[in-house]
């Protein structure tokens, strides 16, 4: 092969491979622009912007209606502010016992105290006998003195012993619960002693209100979801209990669902305690993160995700004394849509990143 026809064929070569670069170069610009386009055409307008540092939602009216988001105006409301300790219910046992001791040291006491009637006048009729010419003997007279003597110290160690056993009821129940045990059979000690209704323990901290001011506390079993029980003041307990520090409290409530050795939840609503807010309901709220949230509408069609305190539950939701007003609606249906969609920009975002 001779020397021109080299030439020629390196010049084709050239001219290929310019031509083969030159359509890559301009065949990559055109596929990206017409690419653009199509991303254009079937990119759907975001529905979650950034404002302020907020993130908010925006539906029209036709799309909230379609995706069934109804909203609920947040109305005032007050709160009692409550307290919640723990207890337990106490088998009166123990009690019954002292009482019995106590009623048969009073019975002894009693007997006793009948028979130093006799004895006493025994001693003065022979007494009065042996000074009228002694009709009797000095002899009877010491006899009848004698008696008269060992009954009264019968009747001083009957009452002592029931003193102690009295002392010892105080001691172990507190002045109320004794009162009731050393009384007459009847009223609220037959309640506890026929398990009408049961006595609770309940032990409250140092430094709030005393229950003496309270008329009734709330009660639950631990562990159960049952209605609570309402449980009347009977007094201060001198026992404390091992499992909970404060100052422990009788209480006693209908004894159905309580069992002796229970332990309970009780819940104190403290005086002089009320704030006011508004109650978010339940329904309005969703969970994201291990958190409480609900969406405040602004105007017609944004939206805006909001903590909600779950501390203080009310009856059909939680209340929150601020964070919400009263007016403000929140979104009570279709919250679980807003929070997907505010997701997706987020993690939209991410991807761009």
């Amino acid at each position: 092969m001779n020397r021109k026809t080299l030439i020629i064929i390196a010049l084709q070569t050239v001219i290929i491979v310019v031509l083969a670069w030159m359509l890559v170069f301009y065949g990559k610009d055109e596929y990206e622009a017409h690419q653009r386009q199509d991303d254009d055409e079937i990119k759907t307008p975001s529905r979650v912007a950034q404002e302020q540092g907020t993130t908010i939602v925006t539906l029209s009216a036709e799309a909230q209606k379609a995706s069934g988001i109804t909203v609920e105006a947040l109305k005032s409301a007050s709160h009692q502010f409550e307290l919640v300790s723990y207890g337990s219910v106490v088998g009166i046992e123990p009690l019954t016992d002292l009482r019995a001791r106590y009623l048969a040291a009073r019975a002894d006491a009693n007997v006793v105290r009948a028979s130093i009637a006799n004895t006493q006048q025994d001693y003065q009729r022979l007494q009065a006998l042996n000074r009228d010419n002694r009709n009797v003997s000095d002899r009877a007279v010491q006899v009848a003195e004698a008696a008269w003597k060992a009954d009264e110290a019968k009747l001083a160690a009957a009452d002592t012993l029931a003193a102690g056993i009295r002392d010892n009821m105080r001691q172990q129940w507190g002045d109320t619960l004794a009162r009731w045990a050393t009384g007459t059979q009847g009223g609220s000690l037959a309640k506890l002693l026929s398990h009408e209704e049961a006595l609770i323990q309940v032990a409250l901290p140092f430094d709030e209100t005393r229950p003496e001011q309270i008329a009734a506390i709330q009660i639950i079993p631990a562990g159960s979801h049952g209605k609570p029980i309402t449980a009347s003041y009977v007094g201060p307990s001198p026992q404390t209990d091992v499992t909970v520090q404060g100052r422990t409290y009788f209480f006693r409530a209908p004894a159905s669902e309580l069992r002796a050795g229970m332990r309970v939840e009780a819940h104190v609503r403290l005086q002089g305690k009320q704030a006011e807010g508004v109650v978010v309901p339940g329904t309005a709220v969703v969970w994201y993160a291990g958190k409480a949230w609900a969406y405040l509408k602004q105007g017609n069609d944004k939206f805006v995700r909001k903590p909600v305190s779950t501390t203080q539950e009310s009856d059909d939701g939680w209340f929150n004394p601020a964070g919400f007003k009263h007016g403000d609606e929140v979104v009570t249906s279709g919250t679980q849509l807003l929070l997907s969609e505010e997701l997706k920009y987020m993690i939209k975002n991410e991807n761009e990143d």
